[in-house]
């Protein structure tokens, strides 16, 4: 058992994870009054809310690709600085790979590092899983807030 890679592994995970979950904490706190306030322009006819909302989405997308970016540019460090590569950008590259587990011919880690990469593809899938997870609540918070129904929309549907 490699202690320095599982030592290693496991803090770039944890680093990592505290990165990711900050971030989409930030954005989820700084949507949500803008969720309310722009969906409510759309109350009469949701329909003319899916440009806006589709917006909004991919902005979070990529806001999140950003993230996912600069977590692998940490490892990627990491891999540079115990020599694994010799330039960053072969690091970056076989970092952000491995975190979607993606075999890049031609990059590979030095022996003693190949735990580190399993912990990275492992950070990867829980790293990813977030950002689903957000995106879903997201798209969660603007189809809730667009399709609300309130006392005086139940009076009206009898009515008809």
């Amino acid at each position: 058992m490699d202690l320095a890679s599982w030592i290693l592994g496991l803090s770039l995970i944890v680093l990592t994870i505290a990165i990711h979950t900050t971030g989409v904490v930030v954005m989820a706190f700084r949507m949500e009054p803008r969720i309310r306030r722009r969906v409510g322009k759309y109350a009469l006819d949701p329909q003319r809310a899916i440009p806006m909302v589709s917006a909004s989405i991919g902005l979070v997308a990529l806001k999140l690709a950003i993230l996912h970016g600069l977590e692998g540019v940490l490892w990627a460090s990491a891999y540079r600085w115990l020599g694994a590569f010799d330039s960053f950008t072969n690091a970056s590259v076989y970092s952000l790979s491995t975190m979607v587990s993606l075999d890049v011919p031609g990059l590979v880690l030095p022996e003693r590092l190949r735990l580190t990469s399993a912990l990275e593809a492992v950070n990867g899938v829980l790293l990813f899983g977030i950002s689903t997870a957000f995106m879903f609540a997201v798209m969660q918070a603007y189809f809730s807030t667009l399709f609300r129904r309130g006392p005086h929309d139940t009076q009206a549907e009898e009515d008809r």
